[in-house]
């Protein structure tokens, strides 16, 4: 008997991938572990990949971005609270960050690409939840920091390296584990952080390990359920900024004077807590020196900068799996949409940006690991992480808003997975410096340190293996950067093009040759094109390209072929 109301079935359409494997699948991170028998690694990813790329981890992310977190200002007796709720599929992100060791295996193991795991894991978690990656980034960037502080890390160390999650709202010498946020930035500022208005009092007397009492507000404050939190302020009578450890409960067990005004109602990242507060005479310890709170934070913000570098990556290797899944299935005009030669050029420039960006996020992950030693690290942790997120975060915008129109409009709808991307890539942009500010790091560790300079561009030369392209892009670099009279105005069109040289440079050296050569073509060889699919050359091997970045013989958790 035929339903009178129904009018039609529904063909044609299809699920957004999950229940894969994000490690095994993806031929850049599996190939990178591999390469360098880190078995330890690949277990652990492994493991990560299967649990990370199950549905039900799909499910927890929807649930957490659409279920979002709540200010509790005041207890029902009017009492001040401060406390915001989530839903339990964020605690399910923080549990998983805390127990795989995302966090504390750079600092508590000793095997080599240990902060290589670290950017593996980070890549594929941002892929499917972004927003508790922010929180997890914060606490792993404040960590060199708190080492500095004798007291302060013998007290804090295991709490912090811990692997187990306790989101209990307790003072720090009850909880079992703990996470560190931050916040510099006030209304009147931005990323002009010397124009903070807080002021810090001591109490007794200045210096190293005293304690202050910070009065002002922060306009961005993230995440305010972090057990402290790296605060910058001003000394009282002094122009002098200085970096604050600010406990959400004071050690004698007390609420701490931070006052939370409201949560941002922010585009993307949004089952991430950021809030703007005020410090009430809020209770702080002194971290380094006075007069030099922004130099010391500077250095949580550099790991902070190699995690957005990092989560573009990730956001965009999920944007390009998940189109080219898609158009193996649905059918378009006569045949699959995989099948159209302009879809396939589209899909072939999502998979060279993406495979460039993970390599550069390894290898600048791999920096941090050795930068103490090594001054070929150096110089790509100070001058190449700075330019690596002015680059890589704006390409992801760009990749995620065409991924998305590969789905038309069911990609436009915010129960899928493929707005949530787009959404989410602005904040790599945005946080830790915005463009501009980018582009004059980099010309500052150009002038602070020009040795750093000299050994990145013979470094450079080296690894583009005497490819005439790469060559004159880095003259043309050089070039600019001689050019000091206009260099500021300049910045943008340096960094580009050095971001270009760097990674179409990694490429030649560790990426198959078909994948270097339509990188090197397409990027450099041909002039770079305004939107993504948009060239002439039919000289690339489109199979292999989209083969490498997904198989079609990817299989599901439980067996089932996909994408068949």
């Amino acid at each position: 008997m035929i339903n009178e109301w129904t009018t039609h079935e529904v063909t044609n359409q299809f699920s957004e991938l999950h229940n894969y494997n994000l490690f095994t699948t993806d031929a850049v991170l599996s190939e990178y572990f591999g390469d360098r028998r880190a078995q330890w690694a690949i277990d652990k990813l492994t493991q990560t990949g299967a649990d990370i790329g199950a549905e039900y981890a799909y499910s927890q992310a929807q649930l957490a971005n659409q279920h979002l977190p709540t200010l509790e200002a005041f207890d029902r007796l009017g009492n001040r609270k401060d406390y915001v709720a989530f839903h339990p599929s964020w605690h399910w992100f923080m549990r998983y960050a805390k127990g795989n060791g995302m966090i504390s295996i750079p600092y508590e193991y000793e095997q080599p690409h240990r902060w290589a795991y670290f950017a593996a894991s980070f890549m594929m978690m941002g892929q499917i939840e972004a927003g508790s990656m922010c929180p997890t980034t914060m606490t792993q960037g404040a960590i060199p920091l708190i080492q500095r502080e004798p007291i302060l890390w013998d007290m804090l160390k295991d709490k912090l390296l811990s692997h187990d999650y306790d989101e209990r709202d307790l003072p720090l010498t009850e909880k079992r584990s703990i996470w560190i946020g931050m916040g510099m930035t006030e209304k009147q500022g931005g990323s002009d952080v010397r124009s903070n208005s807080t002021i810090a009092t001591p109490i007794d007397q200045h210096g190293r390990g005293q304690a202050y009492l910070l009065r002002g507000h922060k306009w961005f404050f993230s995440a305010p359920m972090c057990d402290a939190h790296l605060v910058v302020a001003k000394i009282r009578d002094s122009d002098d900024l200085a970096c604050f450890f600010v406990p959400r409960w004071k050690f004698d067990g007390t609420k701490n004077a931070t006052h939370i005004q409201r949560l941002k109602d922010k585009v993307g990242n949004r089952s991430n807590s950021s809030s703007e507060v005020e410090f009430l005479d809020a209770w702080g310890i002194l971290i380094g020196e006075e007069g030099r709170g922004i130099r010391t934070i500077i250095e949580m913000a550099n790991y902070t900068r190699l995690a957005c570098v990092i989560g573009a990556a990730g956001l965009m290797r999920q944007a390009t799996v998940q189109a080219i899944a898609y158009t193996r299935k649905r059918r378009a005009f006569g045949k699959k949409l995989y099948e159209q030669p302009l879809m396939r050029n589209v899909l072939v420039d999502f998979a060279l940006e993406t495979e460039a960006a993970q390599h550069l996020a390894l290898k600048l992950a791999e920096a941090y690991e050795a930068a103490e030693t090594d001054e070929s690290a150096r110089a790509w942790k100070r001058i190449v992480t700075p330019a690596a997120k002015y680059w890589c975060c704006k390409r992801s915008e760009s990749l995620s808003a065409e991924a998305m129109e590969v789905f038309g409009g069911n990609g436009y709808v915010e129960d899928g997975i493929m707005a949530r991307l787009f959404r989410e890539a602005p904040v790599n942009s945005i946080w830790e410096g915005s463009g501009n500010v980018m582009c004059l790091d980099v010309l500052r560790a150009m002038d602070r340190e020009p040795a750093l300079v000299q050994t990145l561009l013979t470094e450079l030369q080296k690894m583009a293996a005497g490819n005439a392209a790469i060559q004159q892009l880095l003259l043309e670099v050089i070039g600019i950067m001689n050019d000091k009279e206009n260099i500021e105005a300049h910045a943008r069109l340096l960094t580009e093009k050095l971001m270009l040289v760097i990674q179409a440079s990694i490429m030649k050296d560790v990426a198959p040759d078909y994948m270097s050569h339509a990188f090197i073509t397409l990027r450099i060889e041909q002039a770079p094109a305004v939107n993504y699919g948009a060239f002439t050359t039919t000289a690339l091997d489109h199979h292999k390209i989209l083969e490498r970045t997904f198989t079609s013989e990817a299989v599901h958790l439980d067996g089932k072929i996909i994408n068949k």
